[in-house]
């Protein structure tokens, strides 16, 4: 099977192949890329900030074809693929509008007679290693702030998502960037290896597991280049009390299985006081039961959208059973469909044993996970224990007693009754095996930029 494809996985039908890049391909890519980036540096802020606006156009004129290209190819529910171009071109939007503000150079007191200023500066051409669960939104918050610096982008999408990778290539050279200011490339692995220790690239942004993270970052690091890694995440949601736990279990439940459950950040640790503990997975099993597949073209109330592959399914499917066989309890659902779609019915899983292989394990899929606790010792415990830091919320109507225990959460982001904030001006990023670095809000441009110093003297 052709690595690069667009395979519904709603029916497992391959309805498109595309040719793996050539090395001479690459190789024309490259020099493309810094070839651009010598004019497109020396355009003012302000030019190259008005094209990425007209991207943002682009993504927001265009966004009913944009998304039924994400449904066909990973599954996502049409109403939730608008959502997703509607997030990204407000994203490229608020590069466009602030990004000139948040790349101004400063002044710094200088104890030598002259001026010292710190300049932000672009860097060059940059690699772009880009996942399929949000294929607009995931290129959106690493190009957008880096095209506005100055810097030009190489972007390898995930090999699912090969027409939505061409339809954003095609808006960028409709929105005036200029040829090799943005590239999509059909590369394999080799070829990533390759970009990576080439001398006219500067520095590669990775969002995927912690496995590619890895990899990524031991190139990088061969070869001197900067690295922003956005891995995996098991975030932890504590609910200590609530005087509504429905409410909050339903609030649980739609974030944890919107996209299909395939979400870095999703609450995938549920960690639940004792005393509403019943009721709160009572009204998990109420929303999960009797729910049947559907389309994610045309999705209807009580359905559910596939996995993004068949490989994807099977896999949460064959984690949901070793938790099982490991102690836990499969409450409802956790029902793998035939092959060749994609289907994995959303499910409740309980009591899986701290000791387990299981507890340490990132599901990618839409399975709630719960734990019983009875003390805001044990919930922050069991919310550090831990390879993973990415976001992390806490639930009460004690917003102090919340605050203090989201202090001690070991993440990149933390949230007091909701459970992830998520707009354009939001720093996104984590610690631990979650990876390094931060997208979006003012620290999205301070990844990959040159921060100059220069000084004149008196």
């Amino acid at each position: 099977m052709s690595q690069y494809r667009v395979q519904n996985p709603a029916t497992g039908e391959v309805v498109e192949t595309f040719e793996t890049a050539t090395d001479q391909q690459i190789e024309e890519a490259l020099a493309q890329a810094h070839d651009a980036y010598i004019g497109w540096r020396e355009r003012s802020i302000q030019d190259r900030a008005a094209v990425v606006r007209r991207v943002a156009e682009l993504f927001e004129e265009r966004k009913q074809e944009l998304a039924e290209i994400i449904s066909l190819e990973m599954g996502k529910p049409l109403a939730e693929s608008i959502d997703e171009v509607e997030f990204a071109a407000s994203i490229i939007d608020y590069y466009g509008v602030h990004g000139p503000g948040l790349a101004t150079d400063y002044e710094i007191p200088s104890t030598i007679p002259g001026k010292a200023v710190i300049e932000q500066r672009p860097v060059g051409a940059l690699l772009g290693v880009m996942p399929w669960n949000f294929p607009y939104y995931q290129v959106a918050r690493f190009a957008a702030p880096n095209l506005v610096l100055g810097n030009t982008i190489m972007l390898k999408h995930a090999e699912i998502c090969a027409r939505s990778a061409l339809a954003i290539e095609q808006i960028m050279r409709d929105a005036g960037v200029p040829v090799g200011g943005y590239q999509n490339l059909f590369a394999s692995h080799d070829q990533i290896a390759e970009i990576i220790a080439d001398a006219r690239v500067q520095g590669v942004s990775l969002t995927g597991s912690e496995r590619a993270g890895a990899i990524i970052g031991e190139q990088a690091g061969r070869n001197l280049k900067k690295a922003v890694l956005e891995l995996g995440g098991i975030d932890p949601m504590i609910v200590l009390d609530a005087d509504d736990v429905a409410e909050v279990a339903r609030e649980a439940w739609g974030f944890r299985v919107s996209n299909g459950g395939q979400v870095c950040n999703s609450n995938k640790r549920l960690i639940v006081m004792d005393d509403i503990y019943d009721d709160f997975v009572a009204e998990l099993e109420r929303l999960a039961t009797g729910l049947e597949p559907g389309d994610p073209l045309d999705l209807s109330d009580g359905q559910f959208t596939p996995l993004s592959t068949r490989e994807a399914a099977e896999k949460v499917h064959s984690q949901v059973q070793q938790a099982v066989a490991e102690g836990a309890t499969l409450r409802v659902g956790g029902v793998l469909s035939d092959g060749p779609a994609a289907y994995y019915s959303p499910a409740v899983l309980t009591g899986v044993p701290r000791d387990s292989a299981t507890y340490r394990q990132e599901i990618f899929g839409p399975v709630a996970t719960v734990y019983r606790v009875s003390s805001d010792e044990e919930a922050i415990a069991l919310a550090n224990d831990c390879d993973f830091g990415l976001g992390g919320s806490v639930f009460s109507t004690d917003p102090a007693r919340a605050k203090r225990l989201s202090d001690r959460l070991e993440v990149g982001m933390t949230h007091v009754n909701t459970i992830a904030a998520e707009s354009a001006e939001l720093p996104f990023g984590g610690v631990k095996y979650s990876g390094f670095g931060r997208e979006m809000g003012p620290l999205g441009m301070g990844e990959f930029v040159n921060r100059r110093l220069h000084f004149i003297a008196e």
